[in-house]
């Protein structure tokens, strides 16, 4: 997940390996979760049978689109099965040890490592910014895009009673662990999916870098309105909003390690000085 994102890495594995790579890397996924039930006494074949339908079933997809453009129905199904999977799937009982603590987190890791497989190196679609770097005026965007975003988006929620001021002061000395944790495994992988990928894709499809922005950042918003309870207006319209600075900040930079940036001091933020009510 990480590495992938080091600058030149997939370009490297693309020329050495070609789409191959992909299915090299999807059998390293498989084989890490066999060896994950084997080393934990968990093993079934169903819950192998299942890890394997989330890995090889999105490759089979992109593979079968490799060499069309961006924006065909298969590309929009494998979005949509990861979004499912993370959202919906009952994860815990594919990671059961231990205690089901870490069942989010390797689904996370494990879903984007199938997307850096079907997208990155089997489809190669290119404009991702699936990369960690920095560029010129970026400490400006990512700040003004954030400041924007939190003039508008906290006199908003305190107004409809989203939110509610209440730092925690008490857990100031985790902050820094929290940020990371946020940046890894939330904020990074919904940039990959809503601006590199999606908001990527539908730009090409419609002909439009407003059209393509602004569905999905909509699209976004609609993904949190199972959030705390259904249907939940209110978060819908401030991840709406969020989703627009957001993609904002992925097109003027053209990464989403720019966006992820963004997103993660937002959710960081929230978590440490508001209460969701």
């Amino acid at each position: 997940m990480v590495l992938c994102a080091a600058r030149g890495v997939t370009e490297e594995i693309l020329s050495r390996f070609g789409g191959t790579a992909a299915i090299l890397l999807a059998a390293g996924l498989f084989l890490s979760y066999l060896l994950y039930t084997l080393g934990t006494s968990t093993f079934s074949a169903l819950r192998i049978g299942s890890v394997c339908a989330l890995i090889f079933l999105p490759l089979a997809l992109a593979a079968s689109a490799e060499r069309r453009p961006p924006g065909v129905w298969q590309d929009f199904a494998i979005i949509a099965a990861t979004w499912a999977t993370v959202k919906f799937l009952p994860v815990r009982w594919l990671w059961p040890f231990p205690g089901e603590k870490l069942s989010h987190v390797f689904t996370v890791v494990l879903m984007v490592d199938v997307g850096i497989a079907a997208f990155l190196i089997m489809r190669r679609i290119d404009g991702v910014g699936y990369s960690i770097g920095w560029g010129p005026k970026w400490g400006f965007i990512i700040g003004g895009s954030f400041l924007a975003f939190a003039v508008v988006a906290i006199p908003l929620g305190l107004a409809e009673r989203f939110v509610q001021f209440a730092p925690r002061w008490s857990s100031a000395a985790s902050l820094p662990f929290t940020a990371l944790g946020i940046l890894l495994l939330t904020a990074w992988p919904e940039e990959f999916l809503f601006r590199g990928l999606l908001q990527n894709i539908l730009s090409r499809v419609t002909g439009s870098d407003l059209a393509g922005w602004c569905t999905a950042s909509v699209l976004f918003g609609l993904a949190h309105i199972t959030n705390n309870h259904f249907p939940n207006w209110r978060y819908v319209l401030l991840a709406t909003i969020a989703g627009f600075f957001y993609g904002w900040t992925w097109k003027k930079t053209g990464s989403i390690f720019a966006s992820a940036l963004v997103h993660a001091t937002v959710d960081t933020l929230w978590h440490f000085l508001f209460k969701t009510l």
